[in-house]
């Protein structure tokens, strides 16, 4: 059996800890005021925002400059009413990012833990609890975003403009889409997918446990029909999900790949996180029959699935780019424009990295190895989702300060907590599954 360390315990307390402290200052310092608001974007500008930033807010309200001198009072109050909406939103966003981003890696270990059982694969058996520990996660994590999205249909913030029965009125294109975008429904089919997503966890763990402990493999059997099913549900909801988390924060903007792209992110990043926690507590004298050709197969799925991700990210981004359709570019050009760093930082993350690090055969099964690519790929993978959330809901007026940081210490604090607690309710290895010996053998 695991045992949680204290020292392990205690610094996932002091992450989160630290993290509330950062969220709290964070929603502490957003204005209250059009006047507060103007203040910090004044103050930022003189400050230069750092770098590339620095130049690009510099340039952006040069253009506003423009704009209110040949639109008059009226829009320039309306800009200011728009920044002080996206200052506001900044600490949401921040927690909402972390918050989504550690959610999916629990939920992309699912979608690989469902694939080994639906597929009936020798090799991975031995991993399986450490992908039930990790996936225990989607709880608190699964609560955390819903309540989230209520507190956005409350109009606790603004990250969703299509909740805003007056910006509704004022767009025909939003009106097209109430019928799928309106807040009852929307948070229906979240429960929906939650609840579904929660239950093929909870019961899939039940029948992993009863299998130790029966004599027969039908319980094996029921978790093979049960995967099989539950994959064909996780496609389908998995899509969903993401046009109504992510693409919605751009109801004017729609990719018909989107669905695959957060997918091909959060399938990477769980099992990013599977190898990372196999070598942490193959190190600590755990799992051992787990040997290098099981490290290296985890890597070997990180290599391609970061392939895989660039492909439908350039898939994407050459078509609209090539297309030049107005409504379609230019969810890229403000990222160029104004997320320089976090844009091409992601995509030099995602793949170079991945590619040049992970190519190479030997290196797959040097662990530390792995777990230094590993680390790159998930910061990779964060910077995906906030390069998603951040540019419609804070616009130009984002940094890397206390509410992201915070949120980021937060979520991985209670992640580290809840996942290792998992890990210590039942042993490492499971008995009697019909192809632990093979995964015991297993060699490559």
């Amino acid at each position: 059996m695991y045992t949680f360390s204290n020292r392990l315990r205690i610094g996932s307390f002091i992450l989160m800890a630290l993290g509330i402290l950062g969220i709290g200052i964070g929603f502490v310092n957003a204005p209250g005021t059009v006047e507060e608001a103007k203040a910090i974007v004044a103050a930022a500008h003189d400050d230069g925002h750092g770098g590339a930033h620095g130049e690009d807010t510099t340039h952006a309200m040069t253009e506003e400059q423009g704009a209110a001198a040949a639109h008059g009072e009226g829009h320039d109050a309306a800009h200011d009413e728009h920044v002080l909406h996206q200052l506001q939103n900044r600490p949401w966003a921040a927690v909402y990012v972390a918050a989504f981003f550690f959610f999916m890696i629990a939920l992309g270990v699912l979608a690989f833990y469902a694939v080994q059982r639906a597929a009936q694969a020798g090799w991975s058996p031995l991993l399986f609890r450490v992908m039930e520990g990790i996936t225990a996660y989607l709880v608190p994590g699964g609560i955390i975003v819903f309540v989230i999205l209520v507190l956005s249909v409350m109009h606790m913030n603004h990250m969703f403009t299509w909740m805003d029965a007056d910006v509704v009125a004022h767009d025909e294109l939003l009106q097209n889409k109430s019928g799928y975008l309106n807040p009852v429904f929307f948070l229906i089919r979240a429960a929906l997918f939650l609840g579904g997503w929660i239950f093929y966890r909870q019961y899939s763990r039940k029948l992993s446990l009863a299998q130790d402990e029966s004599d027969d493999n039908s319980n094996f059997k029921k978790n093979f029909r049960w995967s099989a099913g539950f994959l064909v549900f996780y496609l389908v909801t998995e899509s969903m999900m993401s046009w109504d988390w992510i693409m919605s924060v751009d109801p004017h903007w729609f990719s018909t790949l989107f669905g695959w792209y957060v997918f091909a992110s959060m399938f990477v990043s769980g099992i990013t996180v599977i190898a990372m926690i196999t070598i942490y507590l193959k190190s600590k004298g755990y799992l051992p029959d787990v040997n290098d050709s099981h490290i290296h197969d985890l890597a070997k799925f990180m290599f391609a699935i970061s392939i895989f991700w660039t492909y439908l990210w350039f898939g994407q981004f050459m078509l609209i780019w090539y297309a030049n359709i107005p409504e379609e570019v230019t969810y890229f050009v403000t990222r160029i424009e104004d997320y320089k760093l976090p844009f091409f930082g992601m995509l030099a993350m995602n793949f170079i990295f991945p590619l040049l690090l992970l190519m190479n055969s030997d290196y797959k099964r040097v662990n530390w190895f792995v777990v230094m690519t590993g680390i790159v790929i998930l910061c990779g993978h964060y910077l995906d989702v906030f390069n998603m959330i951040m540019p419609a809901t804070v616009g130009d007026q984002w940094y890397i300060g206390l509410p992201e940081i915070g949120s980021i210490l937060f979520f991985s604090g209670l992640f580290i907590f809840i996942v290792f607690r998992e890990l210590t309710l039942a042993p490492l290895q499971p008995k009697r599954n019909p192809f632990i010996e093979e995964s015991r053998q297993f060699h490559y």
